[in-house]
């Protein structure tokens, strides 16, 4: 028989508490070793750290069992911008940990203020993206095709904030723009149990399985330069269908 939520909370309650100093404490030496490692050899090494180091530990604090699905064309094609549904703050290590390539996330600019993290996001190359301001936005696109250009995969969320139900949100098409600037391939991902593990609001870290679902590339050859709708839209039915395609291993 289930244990009631409330019951569930209290119980966990100072699991969780211990789960977040370490993520903070964690995460700040990660990323002032990572900020070291930039200044002596470029952003590169410092991201892979993030793969190899940051990321799976707090996979590992959080007791996620992660998995995942493809990404061999991931890793022998050309720098792409990663597409993918956004449940949970850990979606953000799972991806790092996932991925076999150094990661640029497209961030809110509302973090480029966060002590550490927003040095850390700016010391790697990563773009910064302010919401509802065109100039701006513009010039973040033409950042990130910049990237892509470089042999840099770039990742964002396209729907522009965490789901609170699960469900799949319309993909925005800004930064769709870059990856037509760059005629770079798009990558569809699919994030599913992240939002189980920690859902949106609060710290309610509990056990389970996420599965990262990478999906084949999408050309964007066949998309005018201007489309990004198009592209967007593309891009959206494929996370779709991956993650209507089967339940994460150990569910």
């Amino acid at each position: 028989m289930p244990m009631p939520r409330a019951v569930s909370t209290v119980v966990w309650l100072p699991v969780n508490l211990v789960q977040a100093l370490f993520t903070v404490l964690w995460s700040a030496g990660w990323i002032s070793v990572a900020l070291v490692a930039a200044t002596f050899g470029g952003p590169l090494p410092a991201l892979r750290l993030a793969r190899t180091a940051w990321g799976p530990g707090l996979l590992v604090a959080a007791g996620a069992r992660l998995a995942v699905r493809g990404g061999a064309a991931l890793a022998a094609g050309r720098a792409p911008l990663v597409v993918a549904n956004h449940q949970s703050w850990i979606d953000v290590p799972a991806l790092f940990r996932a991925l076999p390539v150094p990661l640029h996330f497209l961030a809110k600019r509302e973090l480029a203020g966060v002590p550490w993290l927003g040095w850390y996001i700016r010391a790697m190359g990563m773009v910064f993206v302010e919401r509802g301001a065109a100039r701006t936005a513009s010039a973040a696109v033409g950042r990130a095709a910049e990237l892509l250009a470089s042999g840099r995969a770039v990742v964002s969320f396209p729907e522009g904030t965490r789901s609170r139900d699960g469900r799949l949100g319309h993909f925005k098409s800004g930064g769709f723009g870059a990856a037509l600037a760059a005629r770079a391939p798009v990558v569809p991902v699919a994030l599913v149990g992240s939002g189980r593990v920690l859902p949106p609001g609060g710290f309610r870290v509990r056990p389970g399985p996420i599965e990262v679902r990478i999906g084949e590339p999408i050309d964007v050859a066949p998309f005018a330069p201007g489309d990004r709708a198009g592209l967007a839209r593309a891009a959206e039915e494929a996370v779709r269908r991956l993650l209507a395609d089967g339940v994460p291993r150990g569910a």
